[in-house]
């Protein structure tokens, strides 16, 4: 197995973009990128604690890419808004990469170059491309809560 991490707004809508992919085997919301160490979603909302909300992605390489991983999350946001994702607002819904190793960071770096030739995105892509730092994983509640509260709203799943 394998991990990416990745920030790309609210990390329950991230998660749920990439938990269905087949060869993901799992997946955890947490916060990473920042100074505040064990920090909980309070301090992380304040913008305080310098941490994006992220979503760690273990996948199995021989069923899923690394490069199919960052398509989808170049698909699943506007990376072209700095600190902002809809109507969230600050460095916690930062677009970013989290690599792990070399190899990943060759790879974001090339797709993000691709993504902005591709002529998609009409402004510049505000993606930052870092090395990852400490996972923390966020508070059980927000752990699959997308496919939580459509069980419990809609009877889903």
């Amino acid at each position: 197995m394998e991990q990416a991490i990745f920030a790309a707004g609210c990390f329950w809508g991230v998660e749920e973009a990439f938990r269905p992919v087949t060869g993901v085997k799992a997946t955890a919301v947490g916060y990473s990128g920042g100074k505040t160490v064990d920090p909980t979603y309070e301090q992380v909302c304040t913008g305080n604690s310098g941490h994006a909300e992220v979503v760690r992605v273990e996948y199995d390489p021989s069923q899923v890419t690394y490069q199919h991983l960052l398509e989808l999350f170049w698909n699943s946001h506007d990376p072209t808004t700095l600190n902002r994702q809809g109507p969230d607002v600050g460095t916690q819904y930062r677009s970013a990469i989290f690599f792990l190793g070399a190899e990943q960071e060759a790879l974001a770096l090339a797709s993000k170059e691709a993504a902005q030739r591709s002529g998609r995105f009409e402004r510049e892509i505000m993606t930052e491309i870092t090395p990852a730092s400490q996972f923390y994983m966020a508070e059980d509640y927000h752990q699959l809560y997308f496919q939580k509260r459509a069980r419990k709203v809609f009877g889903l799943f």
